[in-house]
């Protein structure tokens, strides 16, 4: 069996939170589990493009509350907040179709990502917008790395790309690194993430790592000596 495991799963309570927080029972997990997934694949499919770092969902007997983070906060809210009230009824108008049980009212929180180049699902998503443009894969490869790596912050990273590159008619993978990716340290935070570029001969998978420095006890991200 493989031994390769998730870096966000990996780190669970030791370094990240859970991306869904609610407490059930045995017969109300399932139930609250479909809302949860359907109205995130939603989400992940309708603002495809808006630079979303991650969708997290709390739930309580009085609201459900759904937290985006994004690096363009402004394309979600738009103006006033008409985009907001037109998302909120949209996803209203999702869990009425599906009949999914959710409590009374539905609050969205967008929160800004400050450094873009430094987040795992950004930085997929961008080179996945580039390979859509028809850019070429090497120089999409290279010219991210190096904005990744000239982050303040960043440590390593880590940009794999598979399937059929350059239009190829056999799928191959390739990959690009620098610095260190300490997989198996849990105190290193190293942010991980999947993409993909919708291509007209098909789909290539993106996965990106981060490593963003050890965290401690005092919450502070340092360097080894």
């Amino acid at each position: 069996m493989s031994k390769i495991v998730h870096p966000y799963a990996h780190r669970l309570v030791i370094l990240r939170d859970w991306k869904s927080r609610w407490f059930a029972l045995d017969k109300r997990y399932p139930i609250f589990l479909k809302a949860d997934t359907t109205i995130r694949e939603y989400l992940e499919k309708k603002l495809r493009g808006s630079y979303i770092s991650g969708i997290e969902i709390e739930r309580t007997q009085k609201y459900y509350r759904i937290i985006i983070r994004t690096s363009r906060p402004g394309m979600i809210i738009g103006r006033s907040g008409d985009a907001m009230i037109k998302l909120r009824a949209e996803i209203a108008k999702l869990i009425k179709s599906k009949k999914l049980e959710l409590p009374g009212e539905i609050k969205i929180d967008v929160l800004e990502v400050q450094s873009p180049e430094a987040d795992a699902h950004i930085v997929g998503y961008m080179i996945a917008e580039s390979l859509e443009k028809r850019m070429t894969f090497r120089r999409v490869l290279k010219q991210m790395i190096e904005k990744v790596m000239a982050t303040r912050g960043v440590l390593g990273a880590r940009i794999v790309l598979g399937g059929r590159l350059g239009g190829a008619e056999i799928a191959r993978s390739e990959e690009i690194k620098r610095g260190s990716i300490p997989l198996q340290t849990f105190r290193a935070d190293i942010d991980f993430a999947r993409e993909k570029a919708h291509m007209p001969y098909g789909d290539i998978g993106i996965k990106v790592w981060i490593y963003r420095g050890q965290v401690f006890s005092d919450k502070k991200s340092t360097t080894n000596k």
